[in-house]
């Protein structure tokens, strides 16, 4: 008899596998809003990211005639292409449903507002991107971002001492 319910395999296939992070996209932005899109992606794109082979520092979302478009991403050509191979940074398209790009058009519009990529990862097999609609740090933001996050970190040590009984 069979065995009822998820199996092991697939319940890892819903996870997400992330390939590459923007984590300095944290540090010089206030992230207001994050969406989650598809990327339009050529054969050797696909191979070359499954081999973990991104980098998202430059890149930034541009919309252009009510489409969203990444640009700057650094995919590097799969080693093993021929003549097939892909640039490495040429603009690609992204999925997203229509309101969510009027909403990204709207907020890019006012004064500050710019989308960068934060995390390139695949669920379910499909490559994803989150986008994040982010407002440009000023120098003391980044100081006082930072001097909370080593507050933070202090008070997690001392209550660990404490806890500890020393």
């Amino acid at each position: 008899m069979a065995k009822q319910g998820k199996s092991p395999a697939k319940g890892d296939a819903d996870a997400r596998k992330v390939v590459a992070s923007n984590k300095k996209a944290r540090h010089d932005y206030h992230v207001e809003d994050t969406f989650e899109a598809g990327l339009v992606l050529q054969g050797t794109e696909v191979k070359s990211l499954r081999l973990g082979r991104a980098t998202l520092a430059d890149g930034f979302v541009d919309i252009d005639g009510g489409e969203a478009w990444l640009h700057g991403v650094n995919i590097p050509e799969y080693s093993q292409g021929s003549w097939t191979n892909h640039a490495a940074k040429r603009k690609r398209k992204l999925l997203l449903h229509k309101a969510e790009i009027e909403k990204i058009e709207r907020k890019v519009s006012e004064k500050g507002h710019t989308v960068i990529p934060l995390s390139l990862y695949f669920v379910k097999g499909r490559a994803k991107v989150e986008i994040g609609l982010a407002r440009g740090k000023k120098s003391w933001d980044k100081r006082q971002s930072i001097a909370e996050r080593e507050f933070d970190r202090e008070k997690q040590r001392e209550l660990g001492r404490h806890l500890k009984g020393r």
